[in-house]
Order: structure tokens, then C-alpha cells, then sequence
């Protein structure tokens, strides 16, 4: 069912609250009149309630609403006038949110235990992000169902063009002016989520909801709101800033296309665990980094898993009967800091918010330990982008092994050679020196297998033809840089914002990736250079793939229904919908084979290039003790930045 919430409640009961021990407001202020409003938000939390790594099992200082609680609280003690909200992206992201949604057998009137811990923060509404949905409708309907604090989505509807979640909500407060009398604001807050959900997760949406544009939907729902009477509106954008222009229908980070839409005030942003203020958006057009706003719309970004809480600070000023913006500051408080390569903690975790998720906690743990299996040689991540490797390879053996299976009684997985396509999803990054898949030798258990595949995606297969499965590799292929070959100084290699998550490798062909060439596909999977080919030597059973040949191949249901734009997974190529998770394939993989042996079987290189190109390299500083892909020779080069280790990659 369709969460709703009535207007006229949300707004009495906000209201009530806020008027409560401050007496009634006065009159309609004259014009000069200054009052200033704290606007405080969290985005991207990902069920991270603990400083703590389920994955590594052992604590992280740099993640957990617990301690981003505390600056929270911090931060609302500083300024009289204050208001939270939080930007999507709560209920999925770690072995929690799979525990609470997978294992803990919530019904209607449960309270999740990631709601729990927000519930002891005083949030006044969120919005809902793509990975809400990750889990099915019935499932976040259970979650919502015990917020203390509505959900508003402006862009998902009914099959009917209903709106399916509130759109938006008002928020009438009486706050104290610079005179210290009391003042009614009326503030409209409005969410927008990703459009793509209903390709993300079709099997979840399709035939219950559908979505339009972020822009699109505010240009319908802001006016709506305006003659609510308000006096500000705020977007909670589940949503970043694209890097390509101009903006397109529909697209998936639409906050610049948002700043244009007349009649919105402030926005929160996130979806691409960033940073603003800050360096991470420079150069890109109508971004103001220094002042964080958006064609002059002030806004923030606040990282990710609690890593930041963000606030914008907001001097209003009574004119024409109206209060305006006079001035805005933002913020991006970090609960951690980097020093010499170690993570220092800013902040103490918050005692209400663990006490809530405590049980949660601990039956994750219990969740996460228990074993499956044995492997009998480390897995790790160090070397995946850059090398064939097992962290990947155990996750196409794994979907490889369960579609095979399958084919021998489905007739749609019968009649052309099955491949399997997987990418690492743990690869240093934005996550970090310490974020990668360590998986030591010996027993194996939940956790690891968590560890090897984060998310709860379902097994997709589709067919598409060899020149397909050469364009697939070529979009994956995007994720270097493209070398200099008169260049001798340092070239890093990795283009630093293309994830992880989108360097597919496909296991069952083989081939070589020439960084020296130019990328065919931008970073948004457009075709850029339609001359391009970075992929050489593709072949499939040792002769050159057929490129009108039929392939099935392995996926999740993120990138057979578009997620990444790449070529051939558009939804209308799956042949196989499975019912299971692509993580459950590998846990039911590892308890047959009892004992596995992840080993790279070369699949794929890089191909040389000239011995005056110096491509460099970051990884985790464990990646020391590690043993060295057999395709490259990389000689170390200190630490780099961020605390990540460096190294010149030379291919063999």
C-alpha cells in the first residue's frame, strides 16, 4: 500500500509541537526584520548506525549515524532556530539492513531498527533514495510505517499518476527573530528520488509504480507548494550533479537542472557520496564549491554511511512582506580526520541512538559470523582494477556455476554459450584506503560473502550478441585514463570518478584493455568516440568472437534494466529473471563446493604501452603483503593521497 500522510496533519502536528512553551506567535513582522534559520541534514546513511565495519568485523571511526548524532545535536544546541532532515538512502547499504530486512522477520507495527536510531533524533521528514527499494515495497512500507518522521517522494506515482509517497509537506514553526520575539515561518519541503528506480529495481516496481523526472516533477509540485503560503522551500534531492551538460530529461543526478526550477530555495543533495562544500564538484559549470550552492541556490552534499552531517545557515530578512535570503553559509561536519594515514575520531557516538539498534547490532554480528564453507587462498581486491582478479573471479565462478545448473531444465538458458559479468564493488575510492575485500585463507562466512558482493541484487541473464559483449567490455573500459605516450611524468591511471561498481568484467571470453587509446564511452556511458577501441585480441574458445553470435550473460537486475547505461542492458534483452540474490548464489556455491579455490585464469590485462609512460596506481597500504597480479610488475611509490599506497603499474 501506498504510505500517505495528510497535510493538514503534518503540518497542525509540526506546528503544535513547535509552538509548545514558546506562546503564541506574533503578528505578521514588519519589513526589516532578521531572523536566522539552522537547516541540518544527513544523506546516504546506508543502515550505518555503528562506527563499525560488519564486512572487516572490527570498529571504523569513519562511519555511523551514532556519532554523526552528536554533531547533530551539537549542532542544533548552537542555534535556536533549527531543523533536521535526512536525504534517502537509510534502510539498505550493510549486513544490518540485510539482517533487519532478510533475517529479523519485521511485520506491520515493528519498528526497523535503522528507523529506531533515527527515531532518537528529532527529524522532521526524509527523502527517499534509490536503495529504499531494494528490499520490495512491502518491506519499506514496514520501515516507513515506523518513522516518527514522513517520507516524501514528488516523483514516484501510481500506475494511475497518483502520487505514491507524500510529495511534499509543510513545516509551520515559531522561531525567534533577531529581536528575540516570536515569529511563525512556514517552510514547504519537497523530495525527489532517482527515476532509474523503476529500472534499478523493476522486479520490486514494475506494475506498482512508475516515476518522471526530478525536474519535471518539481516543475508540476513547487508551484503547488508556493500557494501553500510558504516562505521557503527546501528539496531533499536524493540526487547529485552531473558532470556532463546541458541537462537531460530524466536523468539521474539532476540537482543542477533542480537549482533552475523557480520557487526552490535550499536543497539537500546526495546519491554520489560526495562532498560539497568542497573539491569534489570542481570545474563543473554553475557550481559554486567554495560557497556550495547551485546556479546560486545554496545547497550541501554530506558524504556518506554518516561520515559528514551537513548544515546550511540561513540569514532571512523581512522585505515586502516576505522574508528573503539575505546570506547563507553551509557546512560539511566530519565525524573523522586523516593524519598520517590514520583515521582520528572527531566525535564520541551518541548513547540514545546505539541503545536503539543494540539488539539489531548484535544479531547482525551473529548474522555475519556464522560460516558456509572454507576457501583455501586469500581473496582480495587490491589489483582489481587493474588486473584479473579472484575477488571478481569468485563471484563469476559463483553465477556461472548457478546459471548452468538452471540451463539444464530451462529452455530459455539453452541454444549459446553462457558468460558471466561481475565487477568489484569494494575498490579503495571514495571509500577510502581501508575499503577493500580482504578475505583471508580458511573458513568462510556470511560476512565474507557480504564482503564480496554488497548488494542485495537478483541474478539476470540476458542475450545479446558479440559485438555486444564488445561494447559491454567497452563501456566497462572507461575507467581509465587515457595514457600520454610522449608523457614521462606520473599519469594515474584510474579515473578516479568512475566506479568500481561499473568495471565489469566478463569471465568466458578473453581479451586486453589498451589504456593508451581514448575511451569510446564517457563516464555516463554515452558514446563519445565513436572511432575508439580500447578492447584488442577479443576472443571467445581461442578464435576472434563472432560478433553476430548469441551470448547469454550472467548479471544482477541493476545492470540488466540500465543501471550504467551500458550497451545491451536496457530490460529488454533479459531472458531469465532468477529468484534469488546474486549473493545467495555465492553462499549456495560455496557450501557445495565446501572448499574453493579462487584463481584468476587471465581472462583479461592490460596491454602494454612504452616504458617512458609512468601510470600510477592506488591501493590499500595492505596490499603490501599481497601477492602481485602475474600480468603486471608494480614497483611501490610511497603513500599517496589520502593515506592510499602508490605504485607504477607496468604491464608484462
Amino acid at each position: 500500500m501506498p504510505q500517505s500522510i495528510s497535510r493538514r496533519t503534518a503540518l497542525q502536528g509540526a506546528g503544535a509541537l513547535a509552538m509548545a512553551g514558546m506562546g503564541e506567535a506574533r503578528a505578521a513582522p514588519p519589513d526589516g526584520a532578521t531572523m536566522k534559520l539552522r537547516l541540518v541534514g544527513t544523506s546516504d546513511l546506508h543502515t550505518n548506525v555503528f562506527s563499525y565495519d560488519y564486512f572487516r568485523d572490527k570498529p571504523d571511526d569513519t562511519v555511523g549515524l551514532a556519532k554523526t548524532a552528536t554533531l547533530i545535536k551539537q549542532a542544533m544546541a548552537e542555534a535556536p532556530n533549527c531543523l533536521l532532515f535526512d536525504n534517502g538512502d537509510i534502510i539498505q547499504g550493510t549486513p544490518f539492513g540485510d539482517y533487519a530486512a532478510l533475517a529479523m522477520g519485521l511485520k506491520k507495527g515493528d519498528v526497523h531498527p535503522m528507523i529506531a536510531a533515527m527515531n532518537t533524533l528529532p527529524y522532521e521528514a526524509c527523502a527517499l533514495g534509490n536503495h529504499e527499494f531494494n528490499y520490495g515495497l512491502d518491506m519499506l512500507d514496514i520501515a516507513l510505517s515506523g518513522a516518527k518522521f514522513p517520507a516524501l517522494a514528488a516523483n514516484i506515482l501510481t500506475l494511475e499518476g497518483a502520487h505514491y509517497y507524500a510529495p511534499w509537506m509543510v513545516v509551520e514553526r515559531a522561531f525567534k527573530d533577531g529581536s528575540g520575539a516570536a515569529q511563525t515561518l512556514r517552510i514547504g519541503v519537497i523530495g525527489f528520488s532517482p527515476p532509474q528506480i523503476v529500472q534499478w529495481d523493476e522486479t520490486h516496481l514494475k506494475g506498482r509504480a512508475t516515476t518522471i523526472g526530478i525536474a519535471e516533477a518539481a516543475r508540476i509540485e513547487v508551484p503547488k507548494l508556493r500557494a501553500e503560503g510558504v516562505d521557503l522551500v527546501l528539496a531533499l534531492c536524493h540526487s547529485g550533479i552531473s558532470r556532463i551538460p546541458p541537462p537531460l530529461p530524466g536523468e539521474e543526478n539532476a540537482a543542477l537542472a533542480l537549482s533552475q526550477v523557480a520557487g526552490i530555495d535550499v536543497m539537500f543533495l546526495g546519491h554520489q557520496h560526495l562532498v560539497l562544500p568542497g573539491k569534489d564538484f570542481s570545474g563543473i559549470g554553475g557550481v559554486d564549491v567554495q560557497e556550495a550552492a547551485l546556479n546560486g541556490v545554496p545547497a550541501f552534499m554530506p558524504g556518506f554511511w554518516g561520515s559528514h552531517m551537513g548544515l546550511i545557515d540561513l540569514a532571512l530578512e523581512r522585505k515586502n512582506g516576505a522574508w528573503t535570503i539575505a546570506s547563507a553559509k553551509t557546512e560539511a561536519r566530519p565525524i573523522y580526520a586523516r593524519a598520517d594515514g590514520a583515521v582520528k575520531a572527531l566525535v564520541e557516538a551518541d548513547a540514545a541512538t546505539l541503545a536503539a539498534a543494540q539488539a539489531a547490532h548484535d544479531g547482525t554480528l551473529a548474522y555475519v559470523r556464522a560460516p558456509v564453507g572454507a576457501i583455501d587462498a586469500p581473496v582480495n581486491s587490491f589489483f582489481a582494477e587493474i588486473a584479473d582478479d579472484p575477488s571478481v573471479q569468485i563471484v563469476n565462478d559463483a553465477q556461472l556455476w548457478y546459471v548452468r545448473k538452471l540451463a539444464q531444465t530451462t529452455p530459455s538458458l539453452q541454444g549459446a554459450p553462457i558468460l558471466s559479468a561481475a565487477a568489484p564493488f569494494k575498490a579503495g575510492g571514495r571509500g577510502g584506503p581501508d575499503y577493500y575485500t580482504d578475505v583471508k585463507t580458511g573458513p568462510i562466512a556470511v560476512k565474507n560473502i557480504a564482503d564480496l558482493y554488497l548488494y542485495p541484487n537478483t541474478m539476470r541473464v540476458v542475450k545479446i550478441t558479440g559485438a555486444q559483449v564488445r561494447e559491454w567490455l567497452e563501456r566497462s573500459a572507461g575507467i581509465f585514463r587515457t595514457l600520454d605516450l610522449k608523457s614521462t611524468v606520473e599519469q594515474p591511471l584510474i579515473d578516479a570518478t568512475f566506479p568500481a561498481y561499473n568495471f565489469d568484467v566478463i569471465e568466458g571470453v578473453r581479451y586486453a584493455i589498451d589504456a593508451t587509446r581514448a575511451s569510446r564511452y564517457d563516464g555516463e556511458g554515452k558514446l563519445v568516440a565513436p572511432d575508439a577501441h580500447r578492447i584488442v585480441d577479443l576472443t571467445f574458445q581461442g578464435a576472434p568472437i563472432d560478433e553476430k553470435a548469441l551470448f547469454l550473460v550472467v548479471t544482477n537486475n541493476y545492470r540488466a534494466s540500465g543501471g550504467g547505461n551500458f550497451p545491451g542492458c536496457d530490460g529488454k534483452t533479459i531472458v531469465y529473471e532468477a529468484p534469488d540474490a546474486n549473493r545467495d548464489a555465492i553462499v549456495r556455491y560455496v557450501q557445495e563446493m565446501k572448499i574453493v579455490s579462487p584463481k584468476v585464469d587471465g581472462s583479461w590485462r592490460l596491454a602494454p604501452w612504452p616504458d617512458n609512460v609512468v601510470a600510477t596506481f592506488l591501493t590499500s597500504p595492505a596490499a603490501a603483503d599481497a601477492a602481485r597480479p602475474e600480468t603486471l610488475t608494480l614497483t611501490a611509490m610511497g603513500t599517496g593521497e589520502g593515506g592510499f599506497a602508490k605504485y607504477r603499474v607496468t604491464p608484462k
